[in-house]
This record gives C-alpha cells, structure tokens and sequence, in this order.
C-alpha cells in the first residue's frame, strides 16, 4: 500500500542491530498530518490528498491560504503536499496520517530540497579535474584544464562549467526504515537524505521496492 507523509529532518546518528552491526541513520519528525484537501476522479481526474504540517500563526498565511484552511475545517498549516496514495478514498477532511503508516523494513523514498552552495567552481560543483600549480603554469588556484579543442577552436554549448549549485529538489529511493518511534513521531532511515537540518523532506512508499 502507497503512504506519504511530511517531515522534519532531525539530523544524523547511529543505531545497532541485533549482532552489533553500526546503521548510519537520518531521523525525520514525520507527522502528524492532516487531510487539508481530497481530490477525487469525478471532480479532478484522480484520486489525492492533500497532507498540511507543522501549526503556523495566522498572521504568517495569506488570505487565500486561510480561507483554504478554514473551508476544510482544518487548523492552519504551514506546509502543504499533495500524495497519491491507495487509500484515498477512505481519508476525509481533517484526518490525521501519522508515522505508523510505516513500518520498519520497509523501502521509502525521500524528497527534499538540497544545501544551497551558492556561485561555485567547476571543480566542486562537477568534480572536473584541476589545471596543474606548477612547471611555470602557475599561479592559478583550482582552476580546471582544457574546456575546449583546437578544431574548431570554441567551447561547445552545455559544457559542464561554474554556476548556481544546490539549492534543488532531490530525491532519493530505496532508503530501508530501521526504525519507528510512534511515541516521539520520528522515523529513523538508513544513509543520507538531501537538506540541512530542520529542512522539509517527503516521505513516500518506495516505487521501485
């Protein structure tokens, strides 16, 4: 069965198995969720919910927003996603989707929008290799060799060169949950997941699992 829900990355840490084996884990306050929205076939072609996280003030949403909170009868929200998930039809306004509705073992996917980097060089932002320091090259810092050819003379459009890196979504699949803590609403997931800490990240059911 598809779930989605929407969290809080905590942070990284380690968690030991049953024989002592060190788990790299991320854990994310996942939850809880209300249903702020539901869509259905009849009246938008398909079947969604739409989940809201994490209490705001009132003076932080526009007008438009709270009068999408009030007319679901919901409290305000301040983030909003849409999943489609199996179940949608059971799910009613003002619903809540906790962590529960995962389990450990099972294979997640995680979205999230990576560390902003700002202007960077080639050689962080594509790992290019760098021109050499010495041999009357020099000085030159981290600068990358050849960007071009002799013939015909020009660098070729969409090579790989410096700009704007991170600061994009990311997602990524297969991630094993190790373990949940319903009490605390986190979720612990084994490696890394994009975002600093505290960012908001989307967990979903694995597609390829």
């Amino acid at each position: 069965m598809k779930s989605g829900i929407i969290g809080k990355k905590i942070g990284m840490t380690q968690i030991f198995d049953e024989i002592g084996n060190v788990i790299p884990v991320t854990v994310i306050e996942a939850g809880p969720c209300v249903v702020a929205q539901k869509k259905t076939v009849e009246n938008d072609g398909y079947d969604a919910v739409q989940l809201g996280f994490m209490d705001v003030k009132e003076k932080h949403l526009t007008k438009a927003e709270k009068g999408h909170f009030e007319k679901a009868g919901v409290q305000l929200k301040k983030h909003l996603k849409e999943f489609r998930l199996d179940d949608c039809a059971s799910l009613n306004l003002g619903d809540v989707i906790t962590v529960e509705t995962f389990a450990a073992g099972e294979k997640v996917d995680v979205t999230g929008i990576t560390k902003g980097r700002g202007y960077t060089g080639a050689i962080k932002r594509w790992n290019l290799h760098m021109l050499g320091q010495t041999h009357g090259i020099g000085p030159i810092h981290r600068q990358s060799g050849s960007m071009g050819v002799i013939d015909p003379a020009r660098i070729f459009k969409n090579k790989k060169m410096a700009g704007q890196y991170g600061n994009e979504q990311v997602t990524v699949l297969n991630l094993n949950v190790v373990k949940i803590d319903a009490e605390k609403n986190l979720i612990a997931v084994k490696g890394a997941i994009p975002g600093p800490k505290g960012g908001i990240v989307f967990v979903r059911t694995s597609c390829k699992a």
